[in-house]
């Protein structure tokens, strides 16, 4: 590769005082000048890229691109249309890959993968990437026919590492272009690049203690290889030595900032068997080999090869499996895609007793979560919540104790719920779900999962520290507290739970830092018996505001929705209560089913009973009297005794407490509002 640059060595304030250039070409504030450029470098698709100054054209957008860099995927796309658009202007794109885990093919996949018609350089030993001043991938590069940078930084500010907007705010390369062509002055030249870590070339340390070989790669494997292989939500791989060098210095910056492994427990509250935290002591690890230049080491310290479970993660195969959808689901290569709901009826003529049941996504590239509901038939009371499982990338599905099982009653649906994150290239999922059915004679425990929710949460417009209570579900007197799981929206923001025994409150589970884009399930090391709690409750606190940078519109007034632009506040608790004669029903042999999934769009949590069903109005006092008659007065319009929901507006429906409605057939009887109004005596 032919090299041919130099760097005029002027003193920094006056390499960023305002220039004027000559020609007629606007007055523009230049960056930080890259002046006598004179570079050659080898596309990826053959042949060489000249970066001589005076450039060819008007403007010239660099853009260091990676293969496997989430927001360069999503990026790509947007910088095509621009390209195809600015062209006829005399403005040329051009990529650049520094990575050192991208190889000529790779990048040729990435170009095609996405349609990229602009070419794509390799920069095989970093020194572009240094000359630019380059860190990130995608950062752009903005030079006018002199070498001058007249703009630096991110295309735009849609996305960010964890944070998806709908639509960008402000499209700052745009902007940019724009105004240049137009003589005006760039309003911002300079942004901050978000993005992937351009791994750093270091000199290698060969007497270093510590090596991929003997340290690294073992701690890899144990936290980060689960998600992080082909086939995985992990956007790249860390199977090999080439991948690990390649995210170095974007591994550090992770750990360092907490985000991986994904875990958002409080580590002082509570112990869970499925926690992911690395160690001080692997943290240092990490950083004292990238620190050290990444040395491979010995290859005789290597672990031995790891297997992978491929498809089920069962014993054997499944009873029954049941596909979300006929034909999937289209997912398009960027954007915001609201939670997706199917329903599949997979014709269970008698209950089914479920040990064990499994999420498969069709595509784990883009299923970031997926839950399973059980929706009985009409008049048919399910249990408790009516979670069946789900699916969170790297999990790892846990058989439970003998005579443990999960019922599913007779004509009951599947209901899917799929959160999907597009990656940059459209496809389509179609997930499925695998069951395990028991004897049902030999069981003697139900799973239930309980909840506990505040459907009428209110979060006002601009607030950055709502805070929101939830009741206890009803607790069954028997059985044990297995684990639970936290669900609120974009504007969620922490989340205590406390259980109470005694009138002495204890904390179970801190998230001080909640995160919507994981859907965590905590399950108990040390399972906690029921008849020890009273009650259990939360509060959970959301962020309406502006430095949310999750959040959707800081100028709503939020109250509950589905979608993931209104909110939720809701603990799921997985339970196991003793049977007194076993379970139920019986199994039957089914093979895979095919019935096409419908999408919803109604809530699937289902509200708790009491313990003790109150259906005179004599048990209520006088207040609760009252109470009871001014709600079948204002909301009981066609006065047939009952309260239909399309008799109430939606504002109301909103906020209206959905654990009145006990059987889910939205219609509240005034046995369910004589139960709710005792309930909150």
């Amino acid at each position: 590769m032919n090299w041919r640059c130099t760097l005029l060595g002027w003193p920094l304030a006056l390499a960023m005082l305002p220039i004027s250039l000559a020609g007629g070409e606007p007055s523009v504030s230049a960056v930080a000048p890259v002046l006598n450029l004179d570079v050659a470098l080898p596309l990826a698709s053959g042949g060489e890229q000249e970066l001589r100054v005076p450039l060819a054209a008007r403007l010239t957008v660099v853009t260091f691109l990676g293969c496997q860099c989430p927001l360069a995927k999503l990026y790509a796309g947007r910088l095509q249309e621009m390209a195809d658009r600015y062209g006829p202007e005399d403005v040329a794109f051009l990529g650049v890959n520094s990575n050192p885990q991208d190889s000529i093919a790779s990048i040729n996949d990435y170009a095609r993968g996405h349609s990229l018609a602009f070419p794509i350089a390799k920069d095989h030993d970093g020194r572009a990437a240094m000359i630019f001043g380059a860190t990130r991938t995608p950062e752009v590069f903005v030079l006018d026919s002199y070498g001058h940078v007249v703009y630096q930084g991110r295309i735009d500010d849609q996305f960010r590492p964890g944070v998806s907007q709908a639509n960008p705010n402000r499209e700052d390369l745009r902007e940019a272009i724009d105004a240049y062509l137009e003589g005006r002055a760039i309003e911002v030249p300079r942004t901050v690049a978000a993005g992937c870590l351009i791994a750093r070339r270091r000199q290698t340390d060969e007497e270093s203690g510590i090596s991929y070989c003997k340290q690294v790669s073992r701690i890899l494997r144990e936290h980060c290889v689960d998600c992080h292989r082909p086939g995985e939500i992990g956007p790249f791989s860390l199977l090999d030595y080439e991948q690990a060098v390649g995210w170095s210095d974007m591994m550090v910056e992770t750990i360092e900032q907490k985000r991986m492994p994904p875990w958002h427990a409080d580590p002082r509250v509570g112990h869970f068997v499925n926690a992911r935290n690395l160690s001080r002591q692997e943290r240092e690890t990490i950083r004292q080999w990238v620190e050290a230049g990444t040395p491979f080491g010995d290859p005789r310290d290597l672990p031995p090869p790891q297997s992978f479970v491929s498809g089920w993660q069962f014993p054997g195969e499944p009873d029954v499996v049941i596909p979300m959808h006929r034909e999937g689901f289209s997912v398009a290569s960027s954007g915001t895609i609201d939670y997706q709901y199917f329903v599949v009826d997979p014709l269970f003529e008698k209950d089914q007793w479920v040990i064990a049941a499994e999420i498969v996504p069709g595509d784990r590239g883009v299923v970031h979560h997926a839950l399973a509901f059980i929706r009985p038939p009409d008049g048919v009371r399910g249990s408790g919540a009516g979670l069946l499982t789900a699916y969170v990338p790297g999990q790892r599905i846990a058989m439970p104790p003998r005579g443990h099982a999960r019922r599913i009653p007779a004509g009951s649906k599947i209901v899917f719920q799929m959160h999907y994150t597009p990656n940059g290239t459209p496809t389509v999922d179609r997930s499925r779900i695998g069951l395990v059915f028991a004897d049902p004679a030999e069981v003697d425990h139900e799973l239930v999962t309980l909840a506990g929710i505040n459907h009428a949460l209110e979060i006002p417009p601009f607030e950055q520290d709502v805070r929101i209570h939830g009741d206890s579900p009803t607790l069954p007197d028997e059985g044990k507290l297995l684990g639970l799981s936290p669900h609120m929206h974009l504007r969620g923001k922490s989340i205590r739970v406390t259980a109470d025994s005694g009138g002495q409150a204890t904390d179970i589970l801190n998230v001080p830092n909640y995160d919507f884009n994981w859907q965590h399930s905590y399950i108990l090391a040390d399972p906690m018996p029921l008849d020890r709690i009273d009650s259990i409750t939360f509060t959970a606190t959301y962020d309406n505001s502006a430095a949310n940078p999750s959040n959707p519109d800081p100028s709503d007034f939020v109250t509950w929705g589905d979608q993931s632009w209104e909110e939720m506040a809701i603990v799921f608790y997985e339970v196991a209560k003793p049977l007194p004669h076993g379970g139920t029903g019986s199994t039957r042999a089914v093979t895979d089913l095919s019935a096409p999934g419908t999408p919803i769009s109604q809530s699937l949590q289902s509200p708790t009973a009491s313990h003790k069903p109150a259906t005179d109005v004599s048990s209520l006092s006088d207040g609760q009297r009252k109470l009871f008659d001014r709600y079948m007065a204002d909301l009981d319009r066609d006065r047939d005794g009952s309260i239909r929901y399309d008799e109430v507006e939606r504002a109301v429906q909103l906020r209206w407490p959905r654990e009145i409605d006990v059987n889910g057939d939205r219609v509240i009887e005034p046995e369910e509002l004589i139960q709710y109004i005792l309930r909150k005596r």
